[in-house]
Formats: C-alpha cells, sequence, structure tokens
C-alpha cells in the first residue's frame, strides 16, 4: 500500500512538472504579429512573395518585417498593383487598407498598427501623405500632419485626414491604455485637383514670301554685304534658288535676303542684299503648329 501511494505521488510531480513545462513554453514563445488586409476592389494577396488569399484577409506571422503586394482583381480597369513593407509586432495586428485608382496619385490607403508603451493612457500618431494634412478626430480639428497626442481617450474614434486638393481619407480605429496606435494616412488626389490635358496644337496658315533668283548675264547674282554695288560680296547666287525674303532697301530697291539660317555660334545666320533687276518675290503658303489659347 505504501509503495502505491509513493507512485501516486511521483506521477502527479511528473504530471505537473510537465504541465508546467509546457506552460513555459507556450508562455516565452515567440507570439506571431497580425495582418488583416481589405481592399476596393477585391486583390490577391502576396506574403513575402507567396501567394496568401484574396482581401478581405487575415492570418498571423512571425513578428518582423514582410513584404505585402495587392494585385487588383479587376485587371481590365488597369488598376495599378500596390507593393509596401510593414513591420509586425509581436501580438499585435496591423491593418491595411487600400482603395485601387488608375494611377498612383488616384489610389489612397491607410495603416494602422499598434505598439506598446507600459504608460497609463492611449496615445496617438498621425502621419499622412502629402504632410502637413489636416486631422479632425470624432470631427473636431486638432492639427496638422505628422500629429502625436497623449491625450486621448481610450475607445472607439474616427479619423479624418484632408488637404486641399486630396480627397477626404476617413478610417475608424480604436484607442487603448498602454499602447501607442499610429495611423498612416495616404490621399488620393481629387478628380477636380488634376490638370486638364493640353488641347492639340491648331494649324494655322501662314504666309511667306521668297526671294527667287532669276536669269543673269553672268549666270550668278552677286549678294552683298550693302544695298548697293560698293557693298562688298558674300556669295553669288545661281538662277532658279530661292531665299527667305526679309526686307527691301527704299532708296534702291534692293532685297534684303535670308541666305543661311540660324546656328549654333551664329544666331542671326547669314543676311544680304541682291539687286532687285535679276530676282522677283514669290508667296508660298505655309501650315504652323500654333498653340491654341488658353
Amino acid at each position: 500500500m505504501k509503495t502505491l501511494k509513493v507512485i501516486f505521488v511521483v506521477l502527479v510531480t511528473l504530471a505537473v512538472v510537465l504541465a508546467t513545462g509546457f506552460f513555459l513554453i507556450g508562455y516565452f514563445k515567440p507570439k506571431p504579429g497580425g495582418l488583416m488586409v481589405d481592399t476596393t476592389p477585391s486583390s490577391s494577396v502576396y506574403i513575402n512573395g507567396n501567394f496568401a488569399g484574396k482581401t478581405p484577409y487575415k492570418g498571423t506571422y512571425a513578428a518582423g518585417q514582410v513584404s505585402v503586394k495587392l494585385v487588383p482583381d479587376l485587371s481590365g480597369q488597369n488598376l495599378v498593383p500596390y507593393e509596401t513593407k510593414v513591420s509586425l509586432d509581436a501580438g499585435i495586428q496591423t491593418v491595411i487598407q487600400r482603395e485601387f485608382g488608375a494611377t498612383e496619385d488616384l489610389s489612397s490607403e491607410d495603416v494602422i498598427s499598434f505598439d506598446k508603451t507600459g504608460g497609463s493612457f492611449a496615445s496617438l500618431v498621425v502621419i499622412s501623405t502629402p504632410d502637413n494634412s489636416q486631422v479632425l478626430i470624432d470631427g473636431l480639428a486638432q492639427g496638422f500632419s505628422p500629429y502625436n497626442t497623449d491625450s486621448t481617450a481610450a475607445g472607439s474614434h474616427q479619423i479624418m485626414v484632408r488637404a486641399q486638393g486630396f480627397a477626404d481619407k476617413t478610417m475608424n480605429v480604436k484607442t487603448q491604455i498602454g499602447y501607442r496606435l499610429t495611423v498612416f494616412a495616404k490621399l488620393a488626389k481629387s478628380q477636380d485637383a488634376l490638370p486638364s490635358p493640353s488641347p492639340s496644337p491648331t494649324p494655322a496658315s501662314s504666309v511667306k514670301t521668297y526671294v527667287l533668283i532669276g536669269n543673269t548675264p553672268t549666270g550668278f547674282l552677286r549678294m552683298r554685304t550693302e544695298p548697293a554695288t560698293k557693298g562688298e560680296e558674300i556669295a553669288e547666287l545661281k538662277p532658279g534658288q530661292k531665299y527667305l525674303y526679309l526686307d527691301t532697301d527704299a532708296a534702291s530697291g534692293w532685297y534684303k535676303i535670308q541666305y543661311q539660317d540660324p546656328a549654333p555660334g551664329l544666331p542671326n545666320g547669314i543676311t544680304g542684299w541682291i539687286s532687285n533687276q535679276y530676282a522677283s518675290l514669290a508667296t508660298q503658303s505655309a501650315t504652323l503648329a500654333t498653340p491654341t489659347p488658353k
């Protein structure tokens, strides 16, 4: 009988030791971090490059940094996929909410996470893109991002972030004593704030005047630096050649022409004067692209 009592005591002791061991193992084992993802429209979720599921998605991962990629299901609408990295804290759930747009500027998101402070108050931090956005808590303006306070009452709150030229972003959160709630909000640009596409240039008709070189007894026409034969000769122009007309000398009637177009190092190009005796004026229509008046 005494032997049975000894065996019983030993078995009970072993059971207690084993139970305590399993409890301690579970207690000291690192807790995972939670991740919840919701998007509009729904999307495929990839965690660290691996497909994890569809939104709304909820899962747990080892505490630390994870890569999150979201691919919208409505691919026909040319919505922009999203990829980011978030740090998961042990025993804390991080929330990502995304509204896809046709461009990154038209997309919005918010990331909500907790971290333990150990204090006797509830902390709140609001960060935004663009920076210096107005922060409202429960409908009351509190300041501008980045916003940080330790005086938020524990419980449910509505946070709104707004900036001129962007759509308002509203989030429902719940603060807790001893924890800091961090909200990151990216605002989508308002459609009204986007620049209008520039109108296409409107073709406009422009008439240019040219000087046509005629036949001469010498087979060429001299171009000079002045509207007279005393001017220094610059070039010899062949019959049939055409040059842009610039001016007419009132005294001699000679024509000033653009012999060579402007070029680097020669901003005005080369101009000169020719006798009107062996040259004639001709007009030519040209279609030019002129900007539409704004």
